[in-house]
């Protein structure tokens, strides 16, 4: 199964590490998460500036928009296929009630 992961916390969290290695010995893994922590962006798209990827090895790519830009842009071709799952996590921290609402990794 071809899976892109994202999340919230950034490309370097070590959540995200942590779910694509136990992963990976039975999945295609894509990882295209945002450059920095953008915790609470949730749904957010950029509508206004550029959105841009950036190759770190194979089948990772960060990006200076939103987790909702990564999924985006995965889906619209970034990725040589579309995926046959999003996942977005693991999370630093606790999404409990309504942080779900706004959080990029619920």
């Amino acid at each position: 199964m071809k899976i892109l992961l994202t999340n919230d916390d950034g490309i370097q969290s070590p959540g995200l590490g942590a779910l694509e290695d136990r992963l990976s010995s039975d999945h295609e893994i894509w990882v295209l998460a945002p450059d920095n922590e953008r915790s609470g962006s949730s749904h957010a798209i950029t509508l206004k500036g550029a959105v841009r990827m950036r190759n770190l090895s194979p089948r990772h790519i960060s990006c200076n928009g939103t987790p909702a830009d990564c999924v985006l842009y995965g889906l619209l071709g970034v990725l040589p296929e579309r995926p046959d799952i999003v996942l977005s996590g693991i999370n630093i921290g606790h999404n409990l009630g309504t942080d779900i609402v706004y959080s990029g990794t619920a």
